[in-house]
């Protein structure tokens, strides 16, 4: 049961963003598209049912990944994410009664298999608790700065690939920093109460980190094409997880031979990602 119930609980929140992910693009693609960043986005999406109904998922998806987070590593648990792709094309065709072609289908599977054998092989261990302050002192400015670069230059670009691309990206970031800091309150909570999660600046920094999140997935969604957001957004998620799951808690990836089927899992995951982003561009 160590792997089983955090990765029961990842595939649940995985499920819950894919379907977050369908309504959010659809409730985004009926408001006009903004030059710069505006907060006033939000308060467009908020008359929109649709939209209402993506952060109820949200909120779904965020308790799964708390849940995952308290039971198991952060380099087990965020890979799983890669799996909302596949899940929300899928979710895409069931709401608009679209089959999926056959070379799609394979795409899935690609992702699916690669994800198994890179996890497999890489059996991702430890499930320390508690970051020295040190670490986060190091990495919290290090995210923060790479998220404001990536979010000055998409928004300095006009709608199109490289806009969507870096906002992906900056959006990813904020994702993975978002997943460690929950992690380490999740174990204030279970270690010290619910009064220490609501005093501790762990909650509130990933509370803050995860507004960020989403004030830049609705941007990126706006600005520019899936195929260039989701690849950024998908796989950056999962690798800075990966680190920050090494650096901060410590945790260990298989080395030596085990490389190999890593590397063959992550190349089946990336071509089945960027041939599912392609796809996505027609869904609606």
């Amino acid at each position: 049961m160590g792997v089983v119930l955090p990765v029961l609980f990842a595939l649940f929140a995985a499920f819950s963003n894919a379907l977050a992910t369908v309504l959010q693009r659809r409730a985004a693609l009926t408001v006009p598209q903004s030059k710069g960043f505006r907060f006033g986005l939000v308060l467009d999406l908020l008359r929109r049912p649709v939209w209402v109904a993506g952060i109820l998922a949200v909120i779904a998806a965020g308790a799964g990944q708390a849940a995952a987070l308290a039971t198991g590593a952060l380099a087990l648990v965020q890979p799983l994410f890669v799996l909302e792709l596949p899940l929300a094309l899928l979710i895409a065709s069931l709401l608009t009664r679209q089959r999926l072609p056959g070379a799609l289908w394979l795409a899935v599977a690609g992702v699916v298999a690669g994800l198994g054998v890179a996890l497999v092989a890489a059996s991702p261990a430890g499930n320390r608790t508690d970051v020295p302050t040190e670490r986060w002192v190091v990495a919290l400015p290090a995210c923060a700065v790479i998220v404001a670069l990536l979010a000055f230059a998409g928004l300095r670009r006009p709608p199109g690939r490289s806009r969507a691309g870096c906002l992906g990206a900056a959006t990813a970031v904020c994702y993975a920093l978002t997943a460690a800091l929950m992690k380490s309150s999740m174990h204030v909570l279970d270690e010290h109460g619910i009064g220490a999660f609501f005093t501790s600046w762990e909650t509130y920094a990933f509370g803050a980190s995860g507004i960020c999140a989403l004030l830049l997935l609705e941007h990126a969604m706006q600005g520019g094409p899936l195929v260039a957001s989701q690849p950024a957004l998908t796989l950056g998620d999962a690798s800075l997880s990966i680190a920050l799951g090494v650096v901060l808690y410590e945790e260990h990836l298989r080395s030596g031979w085990w490389l190999l089927p890593q590397l063959l899992g992550v190349a089946l995951v990336c071509a089945g990602v960027f041939a599912l982003s392609r796809a996505g561009e027609g869904a609606p």
